[in-house]
């Protein structure tokens, strides 16, 4: 990850967590908490693709496994987001352009469905049942729904930050590099093409007007021989 990168998710991240602990946290909504610290991730998954966003969301997810009030095992968030930013990173399309707001709220949804779900997997498989006091039904429905709501006022906002301050090299040697590099090729070779033609030009018209003058002098001495020859 280049440096811009690092420097405005460490940003986002922080600014997400510390938003989720101390005010999402304390709304005692029923069911999930609106997932603030999901939805940077997917936001930047989106625009960096699968790597940056694996390490992203293993970094955010590490964050908050340490970070209070925790009350699950170390590292159970960090796998989970980590899955995630990696999958929502292969939905990045090709151009880097989004047509419509559908695919981003679908991959929203998934989201926070298969976070939730990977979540509760993996403390069961650890035995961390933190959290496993509220139905899972209900979980996924509140996770899902809060997260939608969200999402619209985050993620868009976060993706426009972060093409904004992205510079990716390929698009630029393709819009300027190596564009600037092929005109300036082009530029010299037509130069040098016209040079040369100006040269080849120039030599043709010297030894024309030289061969016109030699030609000419050729016809004045006939005709000076010929004129003598009939005075003889």
């Amino acid at each position: 990850m280049r440096l811009n990168r690092i420097l405005l998710s460490t940003l986002l991240v922080v600014v997400a967590l510390v938003t989720q602990v101390c005010v999402l946290a304390r709304l005692n909504l029923p069911g999930a908490v609106p997932d603030l610290l999901l939805l940077v991730v997917l936001g930047l998954a989106l625009v960096y693709g699968h790597t940056s966003g694996a390490l992203i969301g293993f970094g955010a997810g590490l964050l908050a496994d340490f970070a209070p009030p925790a009350d699950h095992a170390a590292g159970r968030y960090a796998l989970v987001l980590c899955v995630i930013g990696y999958l929502a990173g292969l939905a990045k399309p090709e151009t880097g352009q989004l047509r419509s707001a559908t695919g981003p709220m679908l991959v929203v949804v998934a989201g926070a469905v298969g976070s939730t779900l990977l979540y509760a997997g993996v403390g069961s498989l650890v035995g961390d049942d933190a959290g496993g006091h509220a139905g899972l039904a209900k979980l996924l429905f509140t996770a899902a729904l809060y997260d939608l709501l969200l999402a619209p006022f985050t993620v868009p906002l976060i993706m426009a930050v972060a093409r904004r301050t992205d510079h990716d090299p390929r698009v630029d040697s393709t819009g300027g590099g190596s564009g600037g590099g092929d005109n300036a090729y082009r530029w010299l070779t037509s130069a040098r093409r016209s040079a040369r033609g100006g040269r080849l030009g120039k030599a043709a018209r010297v030894g024309n007007q030289g061969g016109g003058s030699l030609l000419a002098k050729n016809r004045a001495n006939k005709a000076g021989r010929i004129k003598g020859v009939k005075r003889l």
